[in-house]
């Protein structure tokens, strides 16, 4: 539904009017004077007025002299390449300037031009685990249930809205939040994390929305959002996305002051680079062509996941479909033949052939609920896998992005080597280009980690329970049929 990196995720147009928005106002972060520090002069406000993002300055030197000079004390990046700048050559920028590379902020941070201290609960650490990079374990870990969803009114009655009961495990405090609230978050987290996966909301609905089938399955979708969201080293961190869990719902002035400070957030765009701590000294760098070659081993993984992914939905949406309409009414037309049968038999006034009769006519009502479990059964199990499927499609689509802003960063140390092979470009700023790309290859190598740490996670938990249905199921079927055999044993 969104183009989720890069920054280039927007509201739908005049949102805030239509959505009735009660707990945002005016003001913008690009109207508020002093908004940005004094330390960050090479960035202004986006054209965008209301938006209230910051893109870099088009002031920014074109080439990659020397630029360490002014930053700030105590920054673990010195952003330049030191010396004295006797090389004419420069690394090449995309000549597309709307790639999610250059958008998210991939290519300024890589060519050495971001600059920003970075506090210690900005960090995001990356740690070598048995598997390759991982993101550091969350040290304290939580889930969030979303439960009882209830339309609400306002103004008389004149506006509806479904509210979500949320309550985190390590709070146990509820709140209660829309889809607009989800929706805001997503989008501060998208714009935030250009080489995480952030999960998608379930879609928008303008017409159905309080039908209660589409509550449930968005609840449910919620659900699923929510757990990925808390299961995520980096994300189940977020300052936004625990001011989104913790703020009480009843407390406007509190619920804007952290909209307005996640809005306000300057480690996005190529800062956010910045706050990846990876590790260091010997055994702790990345041989670059293995980085591609996995890069492009898990490419090759999501394309054909994706693939497979919607042929099991397209598969699962079918037999669900036959077994709602198709399976129920076969097996009905074979309960309302034997029916027939008994009824025919009836006419016969023999005493010794009513045991009979009866016997038939219990098997063609046995028929007739077994056509019914058939009907009621894809909601126990077919639509939970493919509730999966449609979160793993959004994750899927995530990943392009990605591997786009790994990519762009590989080609950009290629490109500092060939420079330095040709004399052009001294050593020590293609080591700084080569150091930059590492902190987004070991970010993006335990982003592509967790992923799959999940997939097994939820695909072992879902199919398990997939079986463990189908299974009840056919017992169910079984002991209808059973029931129909024991009447013909006193015939």
């Amino acid at each position: 539904p969104f183009t989720p990196y890069g920054g280039s995720y927007q509201p739908s147009q005049g949102s805030d009017d239509d959505w009735d928005d009660d707990w945002d106002d005016n003001s913008t972060v690009a109207d508020e004077p002093g908004a940005l520090g004094s330390s960050y002069p090479d960035y202004e406000a986006a054209g965008g007025g209301a938006s209230g993002r910051y893109r870099l300055s088009t002031r920014s030197e074109p080439s990659l002299g020397p630029r360490g000079a002014g930053h700030p004390p105590g920054h673990p990046h010195p952003p330049g390449g030191g010396g004295a700048a006797k090389s004419s050559a420069t690394v090449s920028r995309n000549l597309n300037r709307f790639s999610t590379f250059v958008k998210s902020g991939g290519e300024a941070f890589v060519l050495g031009e971001a600059s920003g201290f970075v506090k210690d609960g900005d960090k995001l650490c990356v740690v070598l685990g048995p598997r390759g990079p991982e993101w550091q374990e969350n040290p304290y870990p939580f889930q969030c249930s979303i439960e009882d969803p209830t339309k609400q009114t306002k103004f008389k009655g004149m506006k509806s809205y479904i509210a979500y009961k949320l309550v985190p495990s390590h709070t146990g405090q509820q709140v209660h939040r829309r889809y607009k609230h989800f929706d805001w978050l997503y989008g501060r987290l998208a714009e935030k994390f250009p080489v995480i996966s952030v999960p998608h909301l379930p879609e928008k609905q303008a017409t159905g929305r309080f039908e209660e089938d589409f509550i449930s399955k968005r609840r449910k979708g919620l659900a699923w959002w929510m757990d990925h969201m808390c299961s995520h080293p980096v994300l189940a961190q977020c300052d936004a996305f625990q001011h989104f869990l913790t703020c009480p719902s009843t407390d406007e002035k509190a619920w804007k002051q952290g909209k307005r400070k996640a809005e306000k957030d300057e480690m996005v765009g190529a800062n956010f680079f910045l706050t990846i701590s990876v590790p260091t000294g010997p055994g702790a760098s990345l041989d670059l062509q293995e980085v591609e070659s996995q890069v492009d081993g898990f490419k090759a993984f999501t394309k054909k996941m994706d693939e497979s992914a919607l042929q099991l939905n397209h598969t699962a949406n079918e037999f669900a479909r036959k077994q709602v309409t198709g399976f129920k009414k076969e097996y009905q037309k074979v309960g309302h033949s034997f029916k027939c049968l008994s009824q025919a038999f009836e006419l016969d006034q023999q005493a010794f052939s009513a045991g009979l009769n009866q016997a038939i006519a219990f098997t063609a009502e046995a028929y007739d609920a077994i056509g019914d479990l058939f009907a009621d059964q894809p909601r126990q199990d077919l639509d939970p896998v493919m509730d999966l499927l449609a979160l793993y499609q959004g994750h899927l689509a995530n990943f392009p992005d990605i591997i786009h802003v790994q990519k762009g960063a590989l080609t950009k140390v290629k490109e500092s080597k060939r420079h330095v092979e040709e004399g052009k470009m001294e050593l020590q700023k293609a080591e700084g280009i080569q150091e930059r790309c590492n902190i987004i290859s070991f970010a993006t190598l335990a982003e592509i980690n967790h992923f799959h740490k999940i997939r097994v996670r939820d695909f072992k938990s879902q199919m398990q329970h997939f079986l463990q249905q189908q299974i009840l199921f056919f017992q169910k079927v079984t002991q209808k049929l059973e029931e129909a055999l024991h009447k013909y044993d006193s015939v």
